[in-house]
């Protein structure tokens, strides 16, 4: 209990807050040249928004992180990094693992892909203690994953799946929908939580 207490206080200490920075940061970078093809092969150019899931969601965790260095807290950032992140942190890691049970073949860069993104889940809860969101911060939140997913897997412009998976593909959407309405869910009642006991 006492190394638990210890480390959540170290959670908005500066060298903690800023070494999260970086590796927030460099993973965003890595995410988004990570889609460079498929933003090249997205038409029209307005769609692009919606394709870059994870690293936006990480760049505005990282945005987040460095809101706390000046000791302020915007809480629709809050609601916007810690539900995208959350849920692409646990999209990412879902999809790789039904895509080796589908026969793909994990490389190195699948693990690493499931270290970092299972990070961004992990670290959107940690947070959760901190978090000044309010319900309407959800609902915009709400508006934006949902059209994302719509547009995802109706325009098809959904982050690649393995080949193997291709064929699931409305599974995976339906799936992920379902994955959105958890994620606005529990970050609402982390929050909840965490206030209730200040």
């Amino acid at each position: 209990m006492f190394l638990w207490n210890w480390f959540v206080h170290q959670l908005r200490a500066p060298w903690f807050l800023w070494t999260m920075i970086v590796i927030n940061g460099l993973g965003s970078v890595y995410g988004f040249i990570w889609y460079g093809d498929q933003l090249a092969d997205t038409h029209p150019a307005w769609l692009r928004i919606f394709v870059p899931d994870s690293p936006t969601a990480s760049t505005l965790f990282t945005l987040v992180l460095l809101t706390y260095t000046l000791g302020r807290s915007i809480p629709a950032l809050e609601a916007f990094a810690s539900v995208t992140s959350f849920k692409y942190g646990v999209w990412a890691v879902g999809v790789i693992i039904a895509g080796a049970a589908c026969g793909d073949t994990l490389s190195w860069q699948h693990y690493m892909l499931m270290i970092s993104h299972g990070g961004m889940a992990v670290e959107s809860l940690l947070y959760a203690r901190f978090y000044t969101i309010r319900l309407r911060h959800i609902g915009y939140v709400a508006i934006w994953t949902l059209l994302n997913d719509l547009l995802d897997y109706t325009l098809d412009i959904h982050p690649w799946l393995a080949e193997q998976l291709e064929p699931y593909d409305h599974i995976v959407g339906f799936a992920t929908v379902g994955l959105s309405f958890v994620s606005l869910a529990l970050i609402y009642s982390l929050v909840r939580f965490y206030r209730a006991r200040t």
